[in-house]
């Protein structure tokens, strides 16, 4: 014999009020500043009306040459590395150059911003005279909400305001991360870190 019966109205009010009542934990490490971005713009989770590459980053088994520390980026696999220490490597899908603006070599990360302004170089300018001649930071800004320079080249790492270019070969010479990727990679690497982009 049961003590008490709910009916179903009564149980989908309760399950309702624990669900609303119960902490918020997010489905992956965030922080606060980039869970409101999320939430205020969803198309940084891909919703745009090309489906976004939606790989998440892995540890994966590493066993080569670079020291632990080091981003290693292969643009035909279209894949960052970040060699970890015990032979492990944590592995985050990029967008990589477009042909005609391919390279390759060894840099080291000079600055690192959050919400950086966006200015244009010339010479894209003169591509894209549609271009603004310079962004605010933001969500919307197409470096993203970090950015990590290289060297004293035109070229970053960052985030973007477009997440269904990740996987693809469509930058001017940058390595595009989703929005989420560069806040997780932008907080283990620093200044002096070596990046090697390979072709």
């Amino acid at each position: 014999m049961r003590l008490f019966q709910l009916s179903s109205i009564s149980l989908r009010r309760l399950l309702v009020a624990g669900f609303l009542m119960a902490p918020v934990v997010p489905a992956f490490a965030m922080d606060a500043e980039m869970l409101k971005v999320m939430l205020m713009h969803p198309e940084l989770n891909g919703g745009q009306s090309r489906p976004a590459y939606n790989i998440p980053r892995e540890t994966v088994d590493y066993n080569g040459p670079y020291a632990p520390g080091t981003i290693i980026v292969a643009t035909g696999e279209r894949r960052l590395y970040l060699v970890l220490s015990d032979h492990k490597a944590l592995k985050y899908a990029v967008g990589v150059p477009r042909p005609g603006f391919e390279w390759s070599g060894t840099e080291r990360i000079t600055q690192k911003r959050k919400n950086p302004t966006w200015t244009p170089p010339a010479s894209m300018r003169r591509r894209r005279p549609d271009l603004p001649i310079s962004m605010k930071g933001g969500p919307n800004n197409p470096l993203g909400i970090r950015t990590m320079y290289l060297g004293n080249t035109l070229y970053r790492i960052h985030g973007s305001n477009e997440p269904a270019s990740v996987g693809h070969a469509e930058s001017s010479g940058c390595i595009r991360i989703t929005n989420a990727d560069s806040l997780d990679l932008y907080d283990r690497v620093k200044i002096g870190t070596v990046v090697h982009i390979l072709r």
